[in-house]
């Protein structure tokens, strides 16, 4: 057996655009999710074990299972299925994304599993068939194995890269609670019967990306990207946690760009002009006692890599 161990550093995202159509027959809905990785990452490291093992650290750790359930530990355990072999291996996460955030921390622990229990084994898949893995696995992990910046169709995994260019900075406010992502959709659906709206595939268009987000991308332009920033869930979510609309608040009157929800939640995420203006607007939202904490990043960065 090696006894040698590896590190991967995977990195959170945000959804710069999260559009969502109706639910469909497998219970997940159809979206059009564009993805973007960001600088604030989990370690994940695997050394060879008698048996698959979690240990979780860092922030949140608490929230986060240390079993079979635990999605990096899934990723270990279906790789090694598709490779015949045993998952004998001991998965140690170093939590530094929010929990249940809507950042895709689990996501990002499982896609990183998947890159270091490869290497750890001498698999060397390729990056198709580690793509269907991650399929499998959830909905946001393929995007958190490929990074940079793409469109997700279907529930989020059928992904096309998207020319994205220059930098991007981002200040992340991370809520004192998470949310589901279950909860949040079926708020979602309730939403939409109190308003009379259909809800499920059949009956409604296929969600799309907005040509002008797109476009803002592959331009580099902070200011076009700021104004067509869109989260289908924010106002359901923010109805039943308006402290999450005070944050908002909050990061816009410290001169954010834009604001928006990170995906189902809880984090709220804000776009600003450049690194000076985003440690500027962190600094203003740890002063407004408006979240938990704050992270600052920037995007898009690669997926996960050795470290």
């Amino acid at each position: 057996m090696l006894t040698r161990s590896m590190t991967v550093r995977a990195p959170a995202k945000v959804n710069v655009q999260l559009a969502v159509g109706g639910r469909r027959p497998d219970g997940f809905h159809e979206l059009a999710n564009v993805y973007m990785a960001v600088s604030a990452y989990d370690d994940i490291t695997v050394s060879p074990s008698d048996r698959l093992t979690v240990t979780v650290s860092g922030a949140g750790a608490a929230g986060v299972p240390a079993d079979e359930t635990n999605l990096a530990a899934q990723a270990a355990a279906l790789l090694a299925k598709h490779a015949g072999i045993e998952p004998a291996v001991h998965i140690r996460i170093e939590k530094h994304l929010p929990v249940a955030g809507g950042m895709a921390g689990g996501s990002a622990d499982a896609a990183g599993a998947l890159i270091a229990c490869d290497a750890l084994w001498g698999l060397e898949s390729d990056r198709d068939h580690l793509i269907s893995v991650a399929a499998a696995l959830g909905s946001d992990v393929p995007f958190s194995l490929m990074g940079g910046t793409a469109l997700g169709v279907g529930r989020g995994e059928l992904l096309t890269p998207l020319a994205c260019a220059g930098t991007f900075h981002w200040v992340f406010a991370v809520a004192e609670f998470g949310l589901s992502t279950p909860e949040v959709y079926r708020a979602y659906e309730r939403h939409r019967r109190e308003m009379g709206a259909p809800f499920m595939a059949a009956d409604i268009p296929a969600p799309r990306p907005s040509l002008a987000l797109l476009d803002a991308l592959a331009r580099g332009d902070h200011s076009a990207l700021a104004a067509s920033l869109s989260n289908d869930l924010e106002p359901v979510v923010t109805a039943f946690r308006p402290e999450l609309a005070r944050t908002l608040d909050a990061g816009r009157a410290a001169g954010a760009l834009a604001a928006l929800l990170c995906g189902t939640g809880a984090t709220t995420a804000f776009l600003a002009r450049d690194e000076p203006a985003a440690a500027h607007l962190a600094r203003r939202l740890r002063a407004s006692g408006s979240c938990g904490s704050v992270l600052t990043a920037h995007g898009p960065v690669t997926g996960p890599r050795p470290i």
